[in-house]
């Protein structure tokens, strides 16, 4: 495949001054520890709302509220330390970094500059180190995306590669060399952690089932909701963040969760903005961008929808959700365009 140029503002010719985008883009200690103060407090209050229902139904819906909570701002903190926006304080950055990623299950590192590689040829195929399910989505794509079973598969794959330095291709295209043995030290640390939670229950230590284990499994489907609106229906190998990716409308509560990561493409068009400065960048570019899809209920609903009646060999125009042209037929067979790469 020839080579392409990065996709970023440039390539999608959308255009901010040098000093506004220097204002919005300045970087800060206090939101980051402002927010892992707010979420510390809603973890404890949702943590112990499972505490004390243990032993009945109410410990269910309670370990889900919890999970959702742990699940979403774990991948969204992690994900915006792996930028290194999240704080000025570089250590302080990358402490929080390595424990959300734990939360989340992904080697730190490989998190960083796969994700690196990521923002560099969004949804280029064969290019982009982080495409999470097949293009165009059937249903049965859409249920192995949102159970978590898929990514799952692919970062103990990475757990395991990293910690017996068998690295990939794909490992090796990503990262400099130099840092494959820090990845390979921090999979072993992480694996020993994880294998010490699984074995707290055969030496009479549930703490860590009920708190940690059963809600992460629980509030994993929300988290992947999230990530799956991302790119789902847009447009492969396009050099435009505008043809590649959404933003969708936030609430108080899905901001909160996914940290402004609702405002995706404006997140793609200049990666370098904190978390706390994506609303101000969107009304900065606002006029040059195609306006957000629905909030992340309906959007999701859509994208199921559609998924659903692809594998039906229906029609797959959604009512409101923007879409690639080629994503809409109207019915008959489905051409794969793309495979997963995690």
């Amino acid at each position: 495949m020839p080579d392409v140029v990065p996709t970023n503002a440039a390539s999608s010719g959308v255009k901010l001054d040098k000093k506004s985008l220097k204002a919005i883009a300045a970087r800060s200690d206090r939101p980051g520890l402002v927010y892992l103060v707010q979420w510390s407090l809603g973890l404890l209050v949702t943590g112990a709302a499972v505490w004390w229902s243990v032993g009945t139904l109410w410990m269910w819906p309670a370990m889900l509220v919890h999970g959702i909570l742990l699940s979403v701002p774990s991948y969204a903190m992690s994900h915006e330390t792996a930028h290194g926006t999240a704080f000025r304080t570089r250590r302080l950055n990358e402490a929080v970094l390595w424990i959300t990623s734990l939360i989340y299950m992904e080697e730190p590192l490989h998190r960083r500059y796969s994700h690196t590689n990521h923002h560099t040829h969004t949804w280029h195929v064969g290019k982009d180190s982080q495409m999470p399910f097949d293009t165009p989505m059937g249903f049965g794509g859409w249920i192995a995306e949102i159970t978590g079973f898929a990514l799952l598969r692919f970062h103990l794959s990475v757990f395991f590669n990293l910690a017996i330095k068998r690295y990939t291709p794909t490992m090796r295209a990503v990262a400099p060399e130099s840092e494959l043995p820090k990845m390979t030290r921090n999979a072993r640390l992480m694996l020993a952690i994880y294998a010490a939670i699984l074995a707290a229950p055969f030496f009479g230590i549930w703490w860590p089932v009920w708190l940690l284990v059963v809600p992460r499994i629980l509030g994993a489907p929300v988290m992947l909701l999230f990530t799956l609106i991302q790119h789902v229906e847009l447009q492969e190998n396009a050099p435009s963040i505008l043809e590649s990716t959404r933003s969708f409308r936030g609430s108080p509560i899905t901001n909160f969760l996914y940290m402004n990561m609702n405002n995706h493409v404006e997140h793609h068009l200049y990666p370098q903005v904190p978390f706390h400065g994506l609303p101000a960048l969107s009304d900065a570019v606002r006029d040059q961008l195609p306006e957000p899809d629905p909030g992340f209920f309906r959007t999701n609903w859509e994208v199921l929808v559609v998924s659903l009646r692809r594998s039906m060999g229906l029609s797959t125009r959604a009512p409101s959700i923007r879409q690639a042209p080629h994503m809409i037929s109207d019915g008959g067979p489905v051409r794969r365009i793309a495979e997963r790469t995690m």
